[in-house]
């Protein structure tokens, strides 16, 4: 049975002890850096040609699905483990195309409660360029495999 690769790039956080879920890897994560605190987190993503739409872009769905993917990762780095997040709501604006170069994601913790988290992100193409942008809402519960779940 093929296993999901470890998060590829030590991050010196509780990533470093879980498996890769199989979504993040087929969207090419990579951990890049964390600051714990400003609560961001920086992950880079790099695309497949299963991802692209007639035009050649990038699919929209994908980018969101890279925008999740890095605020979920975060709010599990932030919280040491303690909580996963279930989007709620997703609020994303595409701003240009993205092509299969590698997208370059900033997330950032809003607002953290017991029971839910408020976080943005920003998604750039190589040139610096933003690509898309997204808003969350999301419910919290422990991550289940931790020393934190019940």
């Amino acid at each position: 049975m093929n296993r999901p690769p470890p998060f590829t790039t030590k991050s010196g956080t509780v990533l470093d002890r879980v498996e890769m879920p199989p979504c993040a890897a087929f969207l090419g994560y990579e951990f890049v850096s964390i600051d714990r605190d400003r609560g961001r987190m920086r992950v880079r993503f790099k695309g497949a040609k299963e991802m692209l739409n007639p035009r050649g872009g990038v699919q929209g769905g994908m980018l969101v699905a890279m925008l999740d993917d890095a605020m979920g990762s975060m709010v599990v780095a932030l919280t040491d483990g303690a909580k996963a997040p279930a989007s709620v709501d997703i609020h994303t604006q595409f701003l240009r195309p993205a092509g299969l170069e590698p997208l370059m994601c900033e997330a950032e913790l809003v607002y953290l409660t017991k029971n839910s988290a408020f976080i943005r992100a920003t998604l750039f193409n190589e040139a610096g360029d933003i690509v898309a942008t997204a808003t969350q809402t999301a419910k919290l519960f422990d991550l289940p495999g931790t020393d934190h779940a019940r």
